[in-house]
């Protein structure tokens, strides 16, 4: 008998799902704000996409998440913003208000949160 080399075949298949949980927060300025400057909005100050008033910022899971800031409308470059979750006393965004640059009463501030689920599942045959 000849010599051969045995392999086990097998066919495996995975299938990956990348399920992402958006949230948005809200907040208009209550004053002009003129830099340089810190303009600082606590967790409580934010309301939901339903409109009630936001109590906890989420925690931004490494490797599967990020936040973007949009001001009237314009997301923002993400060295000017700083991002902190937590509930009421520790929950907050901050946002740097460089020198000659402003923020006009009544602006809408939005933050957006995007993490991500993924499921994986394999399947050999």
């Amino acid at each position: 008998m000849a010599l051969e080399i045995l392999k086990i075949v097998v066919t495996a298949t995975t299938t990956t799902n990348a399920v992402p949980t958006v949230t948005r927060f809200f907040r208009r300025t209550l004053a002009l704000v003129v830099g340089p400057a810190t303009l600082t909005i606590n967790v409580g100050d934010f309301q939901t996409d339903a409109g009630t008033t936001a109590t906890s910022l989420p925690t931004l899971p490494a490797n599967n998440s990020y936040y973007n800031v949009y001001i009237n409308g314009i997301m923002q470059m993400g060295g000017l913003t700083t991002y902190t979750p937590g509930g009421s006393g520790v929950g907050k965004l901050d946002i740097t208000v460089p020198s000659g640059q402003t923020i006009a009463l009544s602006t809408v501030i939005v933050l957006e949160i995007v993490s991500y689920a993924p499921t994986s599942s394999t399947t050999v045959s």
